[in-house]
């Protein structure tokens, strides 16, 4: 078991794996900047008016916002309108501009702020995805030592690499190519591309992969494939392309805006021209027309849709569950299956001894097998060694100090512990052969207790003391508290058992799986196996949410119908590309947040009812009578208000309460039947 020779990352440093941050500052987009201005312009204005100042004051900062936050929109809307498509963001400027014609200057400034604003959060998350996308090939290195056929060395950069090409990794060093282990032997960080809780050991044969972080013994490996085809350059090619390739998402209003749009043009038109081809006044008509534009405009219809949603992404983020947009809000309730990672996810992604079998024979009790591991392995900083520690630390053991400390890569730990030579490691390479074939009683026990512990999903680590077997460890990555509970909630809002897909070994997979009820195990996958298997899910018409925090997560995230990333212990890849991100690391908000989407939803089509009662009785109004223009502003306003309201309810801390309620009643009536039986 081998050290790492880089320090322990303390809860400021970046995690491993992680590539360098490259942040797009906000302020550095156009739309940003716009959106400032007429925000600024807008509040500015607002007190002026309200405490009555003269128009004079208020009125050039709001021609300000109206110009700043509009003009981009409406530049956009006018574009499409050349391609014979009419949108509702041009609705909205035409809309806000009619407000203005008839005095409701602040309304039409206020429309067109939140517009502006939510453009600029639209283009700063595409622009911080990107970023993420750039930075992960930061993990691959610069450039690597390339060995010549006369036994020389040199640096060349990784882009240069060939196929064929011998590479000499030393500790410490990330690996510049994917490639096969020729020579050396050591421990091999690749949680990038796996997602293994614990280093892999490597040895002669091995694959390695370019951008995993090698331990402490040196490796010769030769270069099986180019940099433009390794597997961290196919992740950023698979996160880019599903980025690009997914469907369009829109919100349910959005779905038919064109032909809203289309409709209340040609209305508008009518209502002006027909009355003045049967011989009415053009003033009368004017006035008809365009208080049929204002009652009919979408505000309403508008704000039946953002209020519920916006109101539903304040509520998760008080309570740690980050919603990145309005549409992914109303997408969370959509989902029909879902796919978890293991390592970070269901897990806490932090190896811990789940196991301590001392061998008959030995003389030793738990706590005194504990305490010798934990001697030997204190100077150690591999993270099989921090389990050991932690857990003797845990329990509040006294570690005698360890010396002639030293440890074999692949192999394990020695070191002298109050006389006695203690050794510390894998039991397959400590017992030397002795799992085929013991030669003693001691070591046929222990190598029955690790086949054990391994069948079971536990890495098994032996102990000696002066050359004879004493005890077995079993370590495990720790299941999080709420995942069981959780799992059951999801199957039961989808319909559909949740399936595992991870890059951990299958039998550690299969036990996990088995403590959280989940029976489609899929593991041993890279990240283009991960995309797979969405795709697959995709395609037999489901909508996918995959939950996971790793690099090797991202492809897969980006290819969900949504995507949500654990927050703690996520990379700053997956933070990025997810569509949502549970900040607190408490799973058991996944099911409340979907049940939550679920709720405003509802809200939405009762909004969008009452929204279209009005509109439609003051557009009968206004076509069969004559409706009085300041009647008809202030019934289209009211409606607005109503909605408005109305979806307001869901930022209420009860709202949350009954989506949890929601998401754990089925929790709750499993619990209730197994305990009838």
């Amino acid at each position: 078991m081998s050290t790492a020779l880089t320090e322990r990352p303390s809860a400021a440093a970046p995690r491993a794996g992680d590539a360098p941050r490259r942040r797009t500052r906000v302020f550095a987009l156009a739309e940003a900047r716009w959106a400032a201005a007429a925000t600024v312009a807008f509040l500015i204005a607002l007190p002026l008016q309200l405490t009555g100042a003269p128009a004079w004051a208020w009125g050039p900062l709001y021609a300000i916002a109206y110009v700043t936050g509009g003009w981009e929109p409406g530049w956009a809307g006018l574009q499409s309108l050349r391609e014979k498509t009419l949108d509702v963001d041009l609705l909205m400027i035409v809309a806000a501009i009619g407000a203005a014609s008839i005095g409701q200057v602040m309304d039409g400034a206020l429309l067109i702020v939140i517009f502006a604003t939510s453009g600029a959060l639209e283009a700063l998350a595409t622009a911080r995805t990107q970023d993420s996308v750039r930075g992960l090939l930061d993990l691959a290195p610069a450039t690597a030592t390339r060995l010549l056929d006369d036994g020389g060395e040199e640096t060349v950069a990784t882009e240069d690499l060939v196929v064929g090409d011998t590479l000499l990794i030393r500790p410490g060093e990330r690996v510049g190519a994917d490639g096969r282990v020729l020579d050396g032997a050591s421990d091999v960080d690749q949680a990038t591309i796996t997602g293994e809780p614990l280093p892999a050991a490597k040895q002669q044969g091995d694959e390695v992969f370019a951008g995993t972080l090698n331990g402490t013994g040196a490796l010769r490996v030769q270069v099986e494939r180019d940099a433009s085809d390794s597997v961290i350059a196919r992740i950023v090619a698979m996160v880019e392309e599903a980025s690009e390739t997914k469907a369009p998402t829109q919100l349910f209003i959005e779905k038919v805006e064109q032909r809203y749009s289309l409709g209340m043009v040609f209305a508008t038109l009518a209502v002006f021209l027909v009355p003045l081809a049967f011989g009415a006044a053009v003033t009368g008509s004017l006035l008809r027309a365009m208080t049929f534009m204002i009652v009919a405009s979408p505000c309403a219809v508008v704000l039946a849709t953002m209020p519920p949603l916006l109101s539903a992404i304040a509520n998760a983020g008080r309570h740690g569950v980050l919603v990145k947009s309005a549409v992914v809000m109303e997408r969370l309730g959509q989902v029909d299956a879902v796919a978890l990672d293991k390592t970070g996810t269901l897990t806490e992604g932090t190896p811990r001894i789940t196991d301590l079998r001392p061998l008959t024979g030995s003389g030793l009790d738990e706590e005194e097998l504990l305490t010798l591991a934990g001697a030997a392995e204190h100077p150690s900083e591999h993270p099989l060694a921090r389990a050991v520690v932690d857990a003797a630390r845990r329990r509040g053991l006294d570690l005698p100090v360890a010396e002639g400390f030293a440890s074999t890569p692949g192999i394990g730990v020695t070191a002298t512990v109050s006389g006695a030579v203690i050794a510390v490691g894998a039991p397959a390479r400590l017992l030397d052969g002795a799992a085929d074939a013991p030669s003693t009683e001691a070591e046929a026990t222990a190598a029955a207790v690790a086949e054990e512990l391994e069948r079971d999903g536990r890495t098994a680590v032996l102990v000696g003391r002066d050359g004879v077997p004493v005890g077995v460890l079993g370590i495990a990555d720790r299941l999080r508290p709420d995942a069981a509970a959780t799992v059951t909630a999801l199957a039961a809002l989808t319909g559909a058992a949740p399936v595992l897909v991870t890059g951990d070994n299958p039998r550690a997979a299969a036990r996990l799986a088995a403590e959280v009820g989940i029976t489609d195990v899929r593991a041993g996958l890279l990240p283009q196996d991960k995309v797979a298997a969405v795709q697959e899910q995709e395609r037999a018409g489901r909508k996918v949410l995959v939950i996971g925090d790793g690099v090797n997560d991202a492809p897969a995230l980006a290819a969900a119908h949504t995507g949500i990333a654990m927050g703690r212990a996520g990379s700053d890849l997956a933070l990025e590309t997810a569509d949502a991100v549970v900040v607190r690391d408490e799973l058991a908000t996944v099911p409340t947040v979907i049940a939550l989407s679920r709720a405003a939803r509802r809200l939405v089509v009762q909004n969008l009812v009452i929204a279209s009662v009005f509109i439609s009785g003051l557009v009968v109004w206004d076509l069969v009578a004559t409706l009085p223009l300041p009647l008809g502003v202030l019934g289209h306003e009211g409606s607005t208000v109503i909605v408005g309201l109305n979806g307001l309810r869901l930022l209420r801390e009860s709202a949350w309460q009954r989506a949890g309620a929601t998401g754990a009643r089925p929790v709750q009536e499993a619990a209730r039947s197994r305990r009838s039986r």
